[in-house]
Order: structure tokens, then sequence, then C-alpha cells
């Protein structure tokens, strides 16, 4: 009984000797004798070579997820928080955080696990009214929108999948032909079909053989599939291009989403008709309601406006369909904020950063009006129109709540920004609200006119 105790303590003494260096144990049990099971006691050390171990976590934490797309099917966007856990090759979608699942685990609970071996991953500003927000697309089609309300977090993440991603080996034979397939689901009519003719060249005869059985089941359905094929391939080459239809005055170009200096010729002024309105419609019946520009207006009805602005509807905001005020604030944000380039041109947003870093405050305020006489006259005119309008919602601060910083805070990102935000977003924003506010309490001063 000694001799036994003493190979059993030898069998665990290696055991324990290799299991630092990730050894894995193998037993083979025998229950015909006690001398039997520990002549058939067998280790099996793997070396570093080829030893197994689960991929290194990066990075884990709480973030809000949505999945818009199943293998190129397109889903409906429902947002939920998850506990990501981001590894060398993956990222996982849990629930909750480990120690807290360890129940659901025992009931044999998986996470949603996303494969990082050819994924692409971009800022998604156009996908979600959310700010912060982007996008993982992944080889098998399936795309997962994440969002975290606090910068310097959803900044984090990003670069960290980013490198995950740019980390992995790019294997030409990954991810095979299922990526393929699905860009060709994502690509035009043209390059469709285009595709389609190139696989069918490429094939062995064999191959050829078979997928024509299987698409075509007579030499007649053959001959009109292909003149069906021929002649929607001649529709789709030939169509007018969208500068030829807007020429002709077929498609129109939009309000919402536009160059400000574009829509100012269309109509033949120096600030756009829909601003002008909602600018009187705000003076006219906003200017003394609570959180007037900082409470949020339905989304829905919001969106109807914009249609009906695009469509060049004639438009009455004095209209019961539009009594909430907030409606309209809410559009005049979006008008803004959909701006191809913001109110605040690229060009001029670093001058301006210089401009209120400056110590002194009447050099920020010349510096600031040096910089808004060389704006072009559209983006001038406008800027003028806006924030005059802003002023005397701070004139109503009593009623209304919004002082000259809660506007900043509001139409700072949304007037001013970088054209790459990725870099400095936490910063800048500080800069953006700044700026606004400055604007704002030295309007007098800073949009005086060149005679004065």
């Amino acid at each position: 009984m000694q001799k036994s105790t003493s190979a059993d303590s030898s069998v665990e003494t290696l055991n324990s000797t290799h299991q630092g260096a990730g050894a894995v144990q193998m037993r083979i049990k025998n229950t015909n004798s006690h001398h039997d099971r520990l002549s058939q006691t067998k280790s099996m050390i793997l070396t570093d070579v080829g030893k197994v171990t689960e991929p290194m976590v990066a990075k884990e934490g709480y973030l809000q997820k949505a999945k818009i797309a199943d293998g190129g099917k397109k889903l409906r966007k429902n947002w939920s928080t998850s506990w990501i856990v981001l590894s060398t090759q993956k990222i996982e979608f849990h629930k909750e955080s480990k120690q807290q699942a360890l129940p659901n685990m025992k009931t044999g609970h998986k996470p949603e696990s996303v494969d990082l071996h050819g994924a692409q991953i971009e800022w998604a500003k156009e996908k979600s009214s959310r700010k912060n927000v982007f996008q993982i697309t992944t080889a098998s089609g399936n795309e997962f929108l994440l969002q975290s309300d606090i910068d310097f977090i959803i900044l984090d993440w990003f670069h960290a999948i980013k490198n995950a991603i740019d980390s992995l080996p790019k294997n030409p034979s990954y991810p095979s032909r299922k990526l393929e397939l699905f860009k060709i689901q994502r690509s035009s009519s043209t390059e469709l079909l285009s595709h389609y003719d190139s696989d069918i060249k490429e094939q062995k005869p064999e191959h050829r053989k078979s997928l024509m059985f299987r698409l075509h089941h007579s030499a007649s359905d053959t001959s009109d599939k292909n003149r069906v094929k021929s002649r929607l391939k001649k529709f789709i080459t030939r169509r007018p291009s969208l500068k030829t239809l807007q020429e002709k005055g077929l498609i129109k170009d939009q309000i919402f989403g536009s160059h400000l200096h574009k829509v100012c010729e269309r109509e033949h002024s120096t600030v756009p008709r829909f601003v002008k309105q909602c600018i009187e419609a705000v003076e006219k019946r906003g200017l003394d309601v609570d959180g007037i520009y900082r409470v949020s207006g339905n989304l829905a009805t919001i969106q109807k406006l914009r249609f009906i602005v695009n469509q060049e509807e004639k438009l009455n905001l004095d209209d019961s369909q539009w009594e909430d005020i907030h409606v309209v604030t809410g559009a005049l944000k979006m008008f803004f904020r959909e701006l191809a380039e913001p109110l605040f041109p690229y060009s001029f947003f670093q001058p301006f950063v210089e401009a209120i870093k400056k110590q002194d405050n009447n050099a920020r305020i010349e510096a600031l009006k040096s910089l808004v006489q060389k704006l072009p006259l559209p983006n001038h005119d406008t800027m003028k129109i806006l924030f005059g309008h802003l002023n005397k919602i701070v004139a109503n601060a009593s009623k209304n709540l919004m002082s000259t910083q809660s506007l900043g805070i509001v139409f700072g990102p949304t007037l001013l920004r970088a054209e790459n935000e990725l870099g400095n977003m936490a910063i800048h924003m500080v800069y953006q609200n700044q700026i606004a506010e400055l604007m704002l309490s030295e309007y007098n001063k800073i949009f005086s006119s060149e005679e004065e």
C-alpha cells in the first residue's frame, strides 16, 4: 500500500511540474487492478510548438451592440447591452460579464462569436442617430454596430479591434468563396452580370454542364434566359447617369445632405430658405419653450418634414402637423448636421481652434472676427443669421432655461467638426463648444460690419 501511494505521488508530481508549461496529461484508466492502472498511467507533454492555449483576451467590457445583417441579409436594428470580449482572432458577445454568466454557462449557454479574419471596421454615423457608432463587417456577411456615449471608451475599442484585424495574416485563400459571393450581392447589377459570365467561362466542361442542367430545363429555356439576360445587360449599361437625370430635371438635388453653397445657388440667395423658415417659426412660438433646441422632437415626424423639404413641396410650418416646435428645431439641427461640409468649413477648423486657444480674450475675439470675415458668403450670412437667432434664445433664458453654455454644447459639434475626427474627438469637442459659446456671447463684436 505504501508503494502504491508513492507511485501516485510521483505521478501527481509530474503533473504539477509540467502544468505551468502548458502540459496536457492523458491518463489511460483500466479497472482490472490497481497494479495495471499504475502501469498504464501515461503523461503526454505537449511542447511549446504544439501546445493548445485559449486565445489571449486583449480587451473586455460593456458596449451597446446591434446586429444589422446576417450573411448579407439585413436585420432589424435592435440595440442591447453586451459584455464584449476581444481576443487575437475573434470577438465574443456575452449578455453579461463572465463572472456573472457562470450559471448560464453551466446550462449550456454559448456566446455569439465573430471571426475577425477578413473583417472590416469603419465609423458609421449614417447607420444610427446615436453618437460614437462604428460597424464591423465580417467575411461571412454579418454586420454589427457597436456604440458607447463615452468618447474615449469607444475610441479605445475602435483602435483595439482595428489593430486585432490588421495583425491577422492576409491569407488570399481566406475567406474563400463565401466572401466572394457576399461581395457580389453587395455589388452593382453590371458587376454581378460580368462576374456571372466570367464564372461560366472559367468552369470546367463537366461543371458547366451540371450548372446548365440545374439552371435550364431545356434548350428553349436556355435561349430564352440568355436573351433576357442580354437585354437586361444592355438596359443596365445604357441607363442614363445621375448627372444626366439631374440635368433633365427628372431628379432634383436634395436640400438635406447637400453642400451649403449649392443650396444657396439653386435658391439664388446666401441663406437657405428652410433655415429662414425654421428660425421664423421658433421666434414666433418657441422662444419661451423650456429646453428649446435641447429637447428632441419626434424622429418620425422630423423625417417626414425632411422628406417634404427634399421634394421641394410647399412648406408651411404653421400647419398643425408641425405644432410641436421641437420637431422644427430638430429638423434645423439635422439640416446642419447632414451638410456635406459643416457650416464652419473643414479648412477653417484648425484656424478656429488656434484662435480659441489664445489666452487674451480680446485677441480671441479679434481672431474669430477675422476668420468669420474670410468665410464664403453663404457660410458667413447663414452663420450670422443663426447666431443672431440663438442670441434671442439666450435673451429668454429665464423662461426657456437655455444658457450660452447650453446652446454651445448643442450646436458646437453640429456646426464645427474636423474632417478626420478619429484622433482627438474628446479634445475637439471641448474646442467646438468653446467656439460656439464665444460666437454667441460676443456676437455683436464678431459680426459687426466692416464699416464700423
